[in-house]
């Protein structure tokens, strides 16, 4: 079991559940878009936002995000290792930074301390395109191993200064590299992980590449807080982060939701139906399971162990309730009958 290190309101590892981040991608500069877009996050069930403080002024985001919301806040920070002090002191709650990459060992120590000080845990990011050049060169290109070995290092540093409150990333936007980097870090250190696939592309491939990433290292019990990276809006990457948590069974408070491919015996919009109730269950919170089906064949029978359900028809439905049919129902209002059901759940 990884180590548990209190993060502002909440805690990362040592058993503690998985929380899903995001990051705000507004202009720093922006502060009315970033305190929108981080409330935005927060509504979606983020636990943990972070955002860029690439110079001086971008500290002033600290104090209106953190009036804002009440989650965990975190700054990404590169370099300059004043920037990591003055957010410590503006009530950030978690820094993100490498420790190798900030200057000589008294800035590190300062970093350290005003971070001991404080209470407050650092996340070492460590991706492909940051190894050291001596680690690079070690082992010819940045495999798991040479990055495994990179985040390490970092976390020396810290440890150098009595410090481990420590949270590690190893990031790769190829998966497979990504996944033996977590394993390998798993079996050497006990620092919460922080997971995730990095530049992983668009909406639709960067959830299929996160899905794998993620949930094959979080299925075996690898992996304490997780961040699915999407060029797209954040707020999407909240989602799909809860999707994977939900499929692999580490987030029951909400409804699981299935739905059939369809076939050539389907004669209503099941499509649509199945889309209009995944949206309409977005922010339901009862741990029940919604069965969206085309026929008879794959409603009832199929599908007779879901709380509530629908079995297309001809222009038409069967409500049906653990395997029990309840009625017959039109096909235009299949959704809000089937949503009458939920509510009495």
């Amino acid at each position: 079991m990884t180590k548990k290190i209190k993060l502002g309101n909440t805690y990362i590892g040592g058993g503690s559940k998985v929380l899903v981040q995001s990051m705000l991608n507004i202009p720093a500069s922006d502060i009315e878009g970033s305190v929108k877009q981080a409330c935005e996050l927060e509504k979606a069930g983020c636990e943990v936002i972070r955002f860029a403080i690439p110079d001086e002024k971008a500290l002033d985001l600290i104090e209106p995000i953190k009036k804002a919301t009440s989650v965990p806040l975190v700054a990404d920070i590169h370099f300059d290792y004043k920037l990591a002090l003055g957010a410590a002191e503006r009530g950030i709650d978690k820094i993100r930074i490498n420790p190798g990459n900030i200057g000589s060992e008294d800035r590190v120590k300062a970093v350290a301390d005003i971070c001991k000080q404080k209470g407050l845990p650092i996340r070492i990011g460590v991706n492909s395109g940051s190894l050291e050049k001596e680690i690079l060169a070690k082992y010819g290109s940045p495999t798991p191993e040479a990055m495994v070995e990179s985040a390490l290092y970092h976390a020396s540093l810290l440890e150098r200064f009595d410090f481990d409150d420590i949270v590690i990333s190893i990031k790769s936007s190829n998966v497979n590299t990504m996944i033996k980097a977590y394993e390998t870090a798993h079996e050497k250190c006990s620092y919460p992980l922080h997971l995730g696939v990095t530049e992983a592309g668009t909406k639709r491939m960067g959830i299929i590449k996160s899905s794998i990433g993620i949930g094959s290292l979080l299925t075996r019990g690898i992996g304490d807080t997780i961040r699915v990276s999407l060029t797209d809006k954040p707020v999407e990457e909240v989602y799909a982060a809860f999707d994977i948590l939900k499929a692999i069974g580490l987030k029951t408070d909400c409804p699981y939701l299935i739905s059939c491919p369809t076939c050539g015996r389907t004669k209503i919009d099941l499509v649509g139906l199945a889309r209009d109730v995944e949206e309409a269950l977005r922010d339901c919170k009862k741990p029940i399971k919604v069965a969206v089906m085309g026929c008879i064949v794959n409603g009832p029978g199929e599908a007779r162990e879901a709380d509530i359900g629908v079995a297309g028809g001809d222009g038409c439905g069967l409500i049906f309730k653990k395997g029990e049919i309840l009625r017959k129902v039109d096909e235009k209002d299949l959704l809000s009958e089937l949503m009458k059901e939920v509510e009495k759940l």
